[in-house]
Order: structure tokens, then C-alpha cells, then sequence
């Protein structure tokens, strides 16, 4: 557990979904009220997050399954952060941080669709692969349970006849 002022575990992820949802919240305002200025850097804002997202929940899912060796990880625990995975303060500042980020995008698409500020819709995806990253670097899931495998008296592993 964090000493007090201590920052959380994973507080470089928690920092970068920070900065990510600023810059979607700016990014959507100045598209609405700027569309041929701010259209496109929205555009290519969204699309860029949209990939490290990407790349940021395929990093997730190879430490969630290695981490499932030894431990009970669920999917929901791994990517939105469910249940005991982690402090309440960590799981908000995300929860918030993909409401923001989400609310801010399809706003901007609403004001104005049918235009290149719609793709601004593809960043919250950076949300999602940060909360994944961080569950699969910092949760604490339980340990595995373990599974006793029938076994018949003198198996071995070989293969043996039954006749």
C-alpha cells in the first residue's frame, strides 16, 4: 500500500490518460468551434490515440495471460478495472478520464458530423488501453485456484492400455 503522498502504483500510465483526456477535451472544443483549422489535427489526434490504444491493449492482453498462469485474471478485471483490482482512486481517476474523453468526442462528431472531426470518436480507445495496461501491469488479482487433475492409480503421464 502508498505511503501517503506517495503517488499510486503506475502513476506514469495515470499521467498519460491525463494528458490524453486534456488534449481530446481541447481538441473537441477547438474542432467544433474551428472545424477547418482544428478538423484535421482532431482527426489525426483521434487516429493516433486510437493506434497507441491499440498497441497499449495488446501489450495488456500478453501480461494478462502471462499473469493468468499464476493468478485468477478475468477480463473484466484486467481491462475496466472490476471488482478488488484496484484502489478506488485509481479505477475513478479512469472511469473519468473514458467518461471525459468519450463525452467530449461524440460531441464535437454531433456539432459536427459528416466532416473529418467524427474521427475524433476513435480516441478513447487510449482510455481503454491504459486501464488494460494498468491492470495487467499493477492489479492484484487473486491466486489462481488450483485444478487437481484426474489421475487413475499408477498414471504417469505415459500412455497405457486398458485391456
Amino acid at each position: 500500500m502508498a505511503d501517503v503522498g506517495e503517488p499510486p502504483a503506475g502513476a506514469e500510465i495515470l499521467r498519460a490518460s491525463s494528458v490524453a483526456t486534456v488534449a481530446v477535451a481541447v481538441s473537441s472544443v477547438v474542432a467544433m468551434g474551428l472545424p477547418r483549422a482544428g478538423g484535421m489535427a482532431h482527426a489525426v489526434l483521434g487516429g493516433a490515440l486510437f493506434m497507441a490504444g491499440t498497441v497499449a491493449m495488446g501489450w495488456a492482453f500478453a501480461l494478462g495471460v502471462g499473469r493468468s498462469r499464476a493468478e485468477a485474471v478475468d477480463t473484466a478485471g484486467l481491462f475496466l478495472l472490476v471488482g478488488p483490482v484496484a484502489p478506488p482512486e485509481v479505477r475513478r481517476r479512469f472511469r473519468v478520464h473514458l467518461a471525459v474523453q468519450t463525452a467530449a468526442v461524440v460531441a464535437a462528431a454531433a456539432v459536427r458530423p459528416f466532416t473529418v472531426v467524427a474521427f475524433g470518436i476513435l480516441a478513447p480507445m487510449f482510455a481503454l488501453g491504459l486501464m488494460g495496461l494498468w491492470g495487467a501491469r499493477h492489479g492484484a488479482f487473486p491466486p489462481r485456484p488450483e485444478h487437481p487433475v484426474a489421475r487413475r492409480a499408477g498414471d504417469d503421464g505415459r500412455e497405457c492400455s486398458d485391456g
